[in-house]
């Protein structure tokens, strides 16, 4: 365990060598400098903090901790006596925020720092642990668009981590900790049609084992490896189904502020296609997938399809947090949505309709 007086040195260390830069910021916003991209759950860690000119440093200070959807709020406590404009403090990060987290000052304008919160036992090493049991999955989202007909799109899925850390084979073997069921539903619903019938359902269990780094030297950010099965549960003729066995890399990095990019292409080889033998041809064998967070606001995807014949899909989707717009109770984002391609759903697979543009919303971005 690093000690805290090695952590206030790595602090001062690293505010010395960024003196030229914390002048620029001086009057601007508040500065957090840490000595370390990476913490601990439940021990102690240091920040540096630089206040504006002409404000004061209390003895407390509110450090918002965003991990995923979970955010948190730490207080900083008072180490030392403030020194000009800066002051050390120390505070400690609960289980429930392990993970990639965001950690910035509440209620006053600061920079954002990326670090990397692990558990203090060796789960953390091979899998997200702390993530609860049942979890969100993909993005989940209603839209509606009335291009070619009104129609609306939503998606639901989740994903149950199969071994309880606490008892039996996940307390005896951490690794199996990362073993999911991940469950996923992507609806069109024809609103246009005399029954309102659904156009098309594609269901997707599947079953995959998820890791993310531990350390600073691994090349990877996450990785997630698995099979998965889709198909539209109907009768021939309009029967369509796959199986994969997928690898889904991850990288993610801090851009400026709390702004994040995420690159997490999903590579695949088709197990079983029987139903649509060219599926290849139209889908390709990877969903580029990019995704930006600017931290505040914005959420924005976009997933690109390219097909061995050289058609292929983009959809592109967009979203707005609802409580920073002052809507009373209303939780959740305001969504936006692009398609554009071959196969919105499994059984058009092999049909370009018009692009369409949704708008609604989302549970989970």
């Amino acid at each position: 365990m690093r000690s805290i007086a090695a952590a206030l040195a790595a602090c001062l260390a690293l505010a010395a060598a960024t003196a030229a830069s914390n002048s620029a910021a001086a009057g601007a916003e508040w500065v957090l400098v840490s000595g370390s991209t990476r913490l601990t759950t439940g021990e102690d860690f240091a920040l540096l903090v630089i206040a504006p000119e002409g404000e004061s440093l209390p003895d407390e200070l509110p450090l918002a901790v965003r991990a995923d959807l979970a955010e948190i709020v730490v207080t900083l406590r008072a180490e030392a006596p403030a020194e000009g404009r800066r002051r050390l403090y120390t505070g400690r990060i609960p289980a429930a925020g392990a993970g990639t987290a965001t950690l910035f000052l509440t209620g006053r304008p600061s920079n954002a720092l990326l670090i990397a919160v692990s558990r203090r036992d060796v789960v953390q090493a091979l899998t997200t642990g702390d993530e609860p049991p049942l979890s969100e999955n993909e993005p989940m989202y209603f839209v509606l668009g009335t291009r070619g007909g009104t129609t609306a799109r939503f998606q639901l899925s989740l994903k149950y981590r199969l071994f309880d850390l606490q008892s039996g084979y996940g307390r005896e073997r951490p690794w199996l900790s990362g073993f999911y069921f991940g469950y996923t539903q992507n609806s069109i619903w024809d609103l246009s049609s005399r029954s309102k019938a659904f156009r098309d359902t594609s269901y997707r269990p599947s079953l995959f084992w998820k890791w993310e780094r531990a350390d600073e030297k691994t090349w990877l950010d996450a990785l997630r490896v698995g099979l998965e099965h889709e198909s539209n549960g109907r009768d021939d003729p309009r029967s369509r189904s796959i199986d994969i066995a997928f690898v889904r890399p991850e990288w993610h990095w801090l851009m400026d502020g709390e702004e994040r990019l995420e690159f997490t292409p999903k590579v695949y080889a088709y197990v079983d296609k029987d139903e649509n033998p060219d599926i290849q041809r139209y889908r390709g064998y990877v969903d580029w997938r990019v995704r930006y967070n600017s931290g505040r606001y914005w959420i924005g995807t976009a997933l690109l399809r390219q097909g061995t014949s050289g058609r292929g899909s983009l959809l592109v989707d967009l979203s707005r947090r609802t409580r920073d717009l002052k809507l009373g109770p209303v939780s959740g984002y305001l969504h936006i949505q692009f398609f554009a391609g071959y196969g919105e759903d499994i059984l058009d697979y092999n049909v370009k309709r018009q692009s369409q543009l949704r708008l609604g919303f989302a549970i989970v971005p």
